[in-house]
């Protein structure tokens, strides 16, 4: 008789493993993927060649740049249209490409092409905020994002090449238009033209283009899906509802794009903008205003641009775009729902409400949390370039540490000319702003937070009331 041991009874049954990625949540996939492009982006400046005209980039300068392209911000140490050959430009182009869509969003539309059905992980990461408008279809939005993408990508080249091609010539003029257009749509402001696009400041179809490509990247994939839709359901004569993110969206856009225009427009008319005709003037304020909302193209300097100018340049790029887009900053929504916050508060309303809809609590909690974080990081940063950065305490040179910090966080690109002055520590203060501005201040905190503690392991203490103002 077989003996049997004292524990057989027990059977041994092998843990699964499972890969590192399967063990992330949403938070911490979505951080990782773009650490893991930053990663890519920085060995591929340092080992890849026929990238420069001259000599390489150093690391700490490879890792600045791939930073700022993945992270469409546009922020240069290095002239773009010098110091990179037309490979190097395609480099950069690439990584602006697929930092501006998310590694999440590729991934997904090629699970979807092989026919298989995403996870819900994947679907929180590709669709985002997808609860706010339960008409539109997870599949049919991440197909569409990336459709969005080359359609539009691709008839902003061919207008901007019928454009500079007679001034720039029909072969030369195709590698340009190219780049301006996927850079002006992810919102990235990375140039082949060393002066970006100040050279077109009397150009007003050129800057039209740019600005509608700007405009269009900037308001969200969520959004131009629903906007398919109602336009869809208007050719078959369907009811179709707008969602009120989308209103949201569209309103606010349009209010920022408007009161920017004009106050641009008030600062600068005998400014920097003295000596353009009329019709010019107000081409160029409209271009301040779109661009400053995380785009990063200039037409003018803004080291000759005025105090106000400036500030208002810094608050339109604390706003930022859309959820769901390429664009970055607080978002237009995040800005919106604290504005209607307040003015229930003013009205004597507990709840938050507008176009006969309430806004649920947590959005709102959301929000408020958002610009808080927001406000204390870009606070934090002023103070610490100011400390490592300034040469003379004046206010100019303040102006100038604020405008970067607000630009590198909220992914916008533009500088005052002290990027490229930056010291290591400085560098390294705007890789990591431009990371937490690209990845969200609240999502990154969320991957690095521990689980939830589920059950009665959550407690809550007795309320006491603070009193407040």
């Amino acid at each position: 008789m077989k003996e049997r041991s004292l524990f057989s009874k027990w059977e041994i049954v092998p843990r699964p493993r499972y890969a590192v990625w399967e063990r992330l949540n949403a938070p911490q996939l979505f951080v990782a993927s773009f650490l893991l492009l930053v990663a890519a982006g920085t060995v591929g400046f340092r080992a890849l060649p026929g990238l420069y005209v001259g000599e390489p980039l150093g690391w700490l300068d490879s890792l600045f740049t791939a930073t700022s392209a993945v992270c469409v911000t546009g922020l240069i140490v290095e002239d773009t249209a010098t110091f990179f050959t037309p490979a190097g430009q395609l480099y950069i182009l690439v990584l602006i490409q697929v930092g501006g869509l998310g590694i999440v969003a590729f991934t997904s539309v090629i699970i979807v092409t092989l026919g298989r059905r995403l996870s819900l992980r994947s679907e929180a990461l590709s669709t985002g905020a997808i609860e706010v408008a339960p008409h539109v279809s997870r599949r049919h939005l991440v197909r569409d994002v990336v459709r969005f993408t080359f359609v539009i990508e691709g008839i902003g080249a061919v207008l901007l090449y019928l454009l500079w091609a007679p001034r720039m010539g029909w072969i030369a003029a195709a590698w340009p238009a190219l780049f301006h257009s996927v850079s002006a749509f992810c919102n990235a402001g990375f140039s082949t033209f060393s002066d970006s696009l100040m050279s077109f400041q009397r150009s007003p179809w050129t800057l039209s283009v740019v600005m509608l490509l700007i405009v269009v990247g900037g308001i969200g994939f969520l959004t131009l899906e629903e906007l398919r839709l109602r336009l869809r359901a208007r050719r078959t004569e369907q009811v179709f509802r707008v969602s009120l993110h989308t209103k949201l969206v569209l309103s606010t856009t349009g209010v920022l794009l408007v009161g920017g225009a004009v106050l641009f427009g008030f600062f600068e008319w005998y400014g920097v903008l003295g000596n353009d005709p009329a019709a010019d003037k107000i081409i160029n304020a409209m271009f301040l205003s779109t661009t400053a909302r995380t785009a990063g193209f200039n037409t003018i300097d803004y080291a000759e641009a005025g105090d106000g100018t400036l500030f208002l340049t810094i608050l339109l790029m604390s706003v930022g775009g859309s959820p769901g887009s390429t664009a970055g900053g607080l978002k237009t929504t995040t800005v919106a729902l604290i504005a209607l916050l307040a003015w229930s508060r003013y009205r004597g309303r507990l709840s938050v409400g507008v176009w006969s809809r309430t806004v649920p609590s947590e959005s709102i909690d959301r929000a408020v949390g958002l610009f808080v974080v927001s406000f204390g990081v870009v606070t934090i940063s002023i103070f610490l370039l100011t400390a490592t950065e300034l040469s003379g305490w004046t206010r100019m040179d303040f102006l100038d540490c604020m405008f970067e910090a607000a630009s590198a966080f909220n992914t916008v690109g533009l500088s005052t000319g002290l990027t490229p002055k930056l010291t290591p520590s400085g560098r390294w203060m705007t890789i990591v702003l431009m990371f937490l501005g690209r990845v969200g201040p609240l999502t990154f905190a969320a991957a690095l937070a521990r689980r939830r503690v589920s059950g009665t392991a959550q407690l809550r203490y007795a309320y006491e009331d603070v009193v407040v103002g």
